[in-house]
């Protein structure tokens, strides 16, 4: 036998060695990993993003109410403005339109009635009402964590609710966007995204 014959053969067998390992090593992996769903995280991502957007909101009407800062003549208050995208305002007071709310929604409302946003029964009304937060207004300067936290203080039941629209929802309420809630409402399924 001659020795580069033998060298030849050693490489054609190290050739298909690794030509056949290749393909049973494709073959294999792509077996075992299947195609990976996101529906879930992306709606876990979905309701992150409301919640986030609604923290949000709260801390820009935290940031307008702050005391000793006049937001419309301070440079402070206008340079933390600014940061926030927000353009000073005068705050506007809207009256309660009952019957507004009623022809928009189908049915009587009563003023501060916090059952009105979806997620809320007369219960976790009443849980709010006894952590102080009495009515649309209160509950949309209420971050989506601190409505979170007086839903664990109550039975295991209260605590798989998702407060993270509640604000949003309180503030469409309190500014008398009848409309705009019936509509979003309905587009989420009663509250559920």
């Amino acid at each position: 036998m001659d020795v580069e014959n033998v060298a030849v053969g050693y490489w054609l067998i190290l050739l298909f060695a690794g030509i056949i390992c290749g393909i049973l090593g494709y073959y294999m992996g792509k077996g075992i990993v299947a195609p990976k769903d996101i529906s879930s995280e992306s709606s876990l991502l979905r309701d992150e993003n409301s919640k986030l957007r609604s923290e949000l909101e709260t801390c820009k009407q935290k940031l307008l109410s702050r005391p000793g800062i006049d937001a419309r003549s301070s440079s402070e208050g206008r340079e933390a403005l600014m940061e926030t995208g927000l353009t000073p305002t005068a705050p506007t007071l809207v009256a309660f339109d009952a019957k507004a709310a009623s022809d928009a929604l189908g049915k009587t409302i009563e003023k501060d009635d916090l059952t009105v946003i979806e997620g809320i029964g007369p219960k976790i009304a009443g849980m709010f009402h006894h952590a102080g937060i009495m009515t649309w207004k209160a509950l949309s300067e209420t971050s989506v964590a601190n409505c979170q936290e007086i839903l664990n203080t109550g039975a295991e039941r209260y605590k798989v609710h998702d407060p993270s629209s509640w604000p949003m929802q309180a503030k469409m309420c309190h500014k008398g966007m009848w409309k705009e809630l019936f509509r979003w409402q309905e587009e989420h399924d009663h509250g559920k995204l």
